[in-house]
């Protein structure tokens, strides 16, 4: 366990091909934890079972048509831990929303039906969704990928087939540069294998002897803070000390959230855009308590001095900070309806900064299934491509790799003002 003053909260994401039981997987999480009361638990009652999916189908068209179509965030917590779940659609026509739900999570639950796929052959294809939320995962670069083999309770020989499944995945993640943290088989209808192990007549059911998901869950790190890189802070939001008399140091504080690096009294920092410097003469906890912070805390900073700085700016390391950028190469998870192309203008969202953004050309389009680059003009509604941007004003961005927070920005429609693109610097 961490000790910080986050909470050590593991933020997981299940995703995969449709009906492969991810909505099962997260109710049978929430029913065996004991997350769920009694009342909710009688109204997805079918038959007089429990229809686990229904405690996450939140949407009545998710009920209606049997299927995820928006993000569902549920919350549980064990003794060891406490979880956020995102259940991320299959579909793919809702990928975008998927990408929405991985690009913040600590890991994600690949879920793979067994019985979907011809689990007697050694060599066997995987399903296309399986493949591309493996590879957006990896590509949004998500700390933990953890493989759960699911219905294995459903097959005629269930070592077999789960020898045959993580023999096929571990190649495919071999050929894709991903790494697997764990694979494991469950039963998520049946509850094998998710929150305890399968009981004692079933010992080492499909061969495996590892622990139960809830316990590879338990055991994941969240995300590491990114302190290795120079500090950066986005200012949220300026607040004025009216009253004060203190002349040895500025009269507002500058609150928001330690993008990268840590920040303590007597350092120096740059105001971006304006390239101004100032030396931090106080550094508060939300209690306005003296306190030096670190990267993923919030924070309010007070200066050595008055310096121009207003909501949207950023407070930089003097040295080490990277350069502002007008231009932008980026690859983008499309939201919009509307197709992107070359020429079209939007706002582009970074940290709490709004510039202008225009499309100057769409590089390639990737091929969700394998990530190979295609040629391209436009980006329909749930494609990713490759794509520069031209900025009216520069904007402080680090590679993606090196920088989920600097890295990423979102592009916004100026007429519609919808969210239209998630977009990753390169």
């Amino acid at each position: 366990m961490q000790n910080s003053e986050h909470s050590s909260a593991l933020k997981f994401i299940t995703c995969g091909s449709v009906d492969d039981g991810k909505s099962t997987l997260i109710g049978r999480l929430l029913v065996d934890t004991k997350a769920v009361l009694q009342d909710h638990l009688a109204g997805v009652q079918r038959s007089g079972e429990t229809d686990l999916a229904l405690l996450t189908d939140g949407l009545s068209a998710e009920r209606e048509q049997g299927i995820t179509i928006d993000v569902a965030y549920r919350y549980f917590n064990t003794e060891a831990r406490k979880f956020i779940i995102g259940d991320a659609p299959g579909h793919e026509q809702y990928t975008r929303n998927m990408v929405t739900a991985a690009s913040s999570a600590d890991a994600a639950v690949v879920l793979v039906d067994a019985i979907k796929l011809d689990w007697k052959k050694p060599a066997l294809e995987l399903l296309p969704q399986t493949r591309r939320h493996s590879l957006l995962v990896n590509l949004l670069r998500v700390p933990s990928i953890v493989f759960a083999i699911n219905k294995l309770d459903a097959v005629d020989d269930p070592a077999l087939a789960y020898q045959n499944i993580e023999a096929a995945l571990r190649k495919f993640a071999t050929e894709a540069g991903i790494t697997i943290t764990a694979m494991v088989p469950v039963s998520a209808l049946k509850g094998w294998n998710v929150v305890d192990t399968t009981n004692a007549d079933q010992a080492a059911w499909c061969g495996y002897t590892g622990p139960s998901l809830l316990s590879i869950l338990e055991a994941l790190p969240n995300t590491p803070a990114e302190t290795e890189v120079a500090f950066s802070f986005p200012v949220q939001w300026v607040e004025k000390f009216h009253d004060s008399g203190v002349t040895t140091q500025g009269r507002r504080v500058f609150w928001g959230r330690v993008a990268t690096g840590s920040v303590e009294p007597g350092q120096t920092v740059q105001v971006f855009p304006s390239g101004q410097t100032a030396v931090v003469s106080q550094v508060l906890s939300a209690t306005r308590e003296p306190q030096n912070k670190a990267a993923g805390h919030s924070a309010g900073i007070v200066l050595d001095r008055e310096v121009d700085v207003s909501r949207g700016d950023w407070l930089l390391a003097e040295l080490g900070s990277p350069e502002g950028q007008r231009q932008l190469n980026t690859t983008i998870a499309w939201m919009d309806d509307e197709p992107l192309v070359a020429g079209r203008v939007y706002w582009a969202l970074h940290g709490h900064r709004w510039v202008k953004a225009k499309v100057q050309r769409v590089e390639h389009r990737l091929n969700v299934n394998t990530l190979a680059k295609e040629e391209a003009t436009e980006l329909a509604p749930n494609a990713i491509g490759h794509v520069t941007l031209a900025l009216q004003e520069p904007l402080v961005t680090l590679p993606f790799k090196q920088s989920r927070i600097l890295g990423a920005l979102v592009l916004v429609d100026t007429a519609t003002h919808k969210t239209s693109g998630a977009v990753l610097v390169n």
